[in-house]
């Protein structure tokens, strides 16, 4: 199986944005830690990062025969992005939101997701530990 693990705008600061929030690691941890999980379960993986709604999309895109299932923490674009989701549905690989914090217990405008009207599962609050949470359901799904 491979996995396409997306993350989207402010991701590459984490341990610097709102450590209280995003905690003191940072994004290379987060990538080294996917890597080995995946690695561990037997899935394959690649693990993308971008600021630019467009560049997002074209990972959606490229992604197309090429990847069984999409992890997706599109960051803030969660809440304003009706491209990545017409994406998401337009290449109808099997997704996962993750969000580090609970977005849901957050500010107002952070509980609606575009994303989630497309994505299978939705894991949120888990930090680091979501995205291992969502490559474990895509396999199980693939199973």
């Amino acid at each position: 199986m491979k996995v396409l693990v997306i993350n989207g705008v402010n991701l590459n600061m984490l341990g610097v944005r709102e450590p209280a929030l995003y905690g003191k690691k940072d994004y290379k941890t987060l990538v080294r830690e996917i890597k080995a999980h995946a690695k561990a379960v037997g899935v394959k993986v690649t693990c993308v990062q971008s600021n630019y709604e467009g560049k997002i999309v074209d990972y959606i895109q490229c992604a197309l025969g090429k990847y069984d299932g999409i992890v997706i923490n599109p960051g803030a674009y969660t809440h304003t992005s009706v491209a990545i989701l017409d994406a998401l549905k337009a290449v109808q690989i099997p997704t996962v939101e993750v969000h580090l914090t609970d977005v849901d217990a957050r500010e107002e405008y952070r509980k609606v997701s575009y994303v989630a009207e497309y994505a299978f599962l939705r894991v949120t609050g888990k930090g680091f530990d979501g995205y291992m949470e969502a490559i474990d359901a895509l396999k199980g799904r693939a199973v």
